[in-house]
């Protein structure tokens, strides 16, 4: 499914520990919002990872789940492209999140 993601992380240091980890799982289209194309594991990994990183009662991370109707409709003004995924997920973020293709050598 695809995901919109944007936070809202007033501490600098944290924030940056939220950019990387949302790097690892989608691509930058703002400042503080990214897209990602994840099925349920890889979403409940990010998830899992984000909720390490986040104070609760600071900080703020939206995830929006967009059906592909939904999609297929994001518009984008002035600068910027849609993120677009041939397949399902980027099979180098697949391999780097699972481990898999690895030289385990």
């Amino acid at each position: 499914m695809f995901y919109l993601v944007s936070y809202d992380i007033p501490d600098t240091p944290r924030r940056t520990k939220i950019a990387k980890t949302l790097k690892d799982f989608g691509e930058r289209v703002q400042y503080s919002v990214f897209e990602c194309l994840l099925d349920q594991v890889l979403l409940d990994k990010m998830v899992f990872r984000l909720e390490k990183i986040i104070e609760k009662e600071e900080d703020s991370i939206r995830i929006y789940g967009l059906c592909g109707n939904c999609e297929k409709a994001v518009q984008v003004l002035g600068l910027g492209i849609v993120v677009n995924y041939p397949g399902f997920l980027r099979e180098d973020w697949r391999n780097k999140l699972t481990g898999e293709g690895l030289d385990k050598g």
